[in-house]
């Protein structure tokens, strides 16, 4: 199943600038590694040493924030887009 991967700007290196990708997958795990497949260097920036999704990405399918789904077992039906989205932090 095809789906998008929207591609932050500090990641698009790894994408020859794209800032969106098309992978086959149909779980969020399934895509990553199709992503990491076609570009690697995805990994080391998403996943954390014990394989769980680094604290500071932001994974979603659609608007939703796998995080609060089924993690990276979560669906991604044909056609969705899934977005990684680094966090921001910030302050006055």
């Amino acid at each position: 199943m095809s789906v998008t991967v929207r591609i932050p700007t500090t990641l698009r290196t790894l994408t020859a600038g794209q800032s969106e990708v098309q992978v086959e997958g149909s779980t969020v795990g399934e895509v990553l590694s199709a992503l990491e497949a076609c570009h690697p260097g995805f990994r080391e920036r998403i996943f954390d040493d014990d394989g769980g999704i680094r604290r500071f990405v932001n994974i979603f399918v659609a608007d939703d924030d796998v995080r609060y789904m089924d993690g990276v077992d979560t669906t991604v039906p044909q056609g969705e887009t899934l977005s990684i989205i680094p966090a921001v932090a910030g302050g006055s």
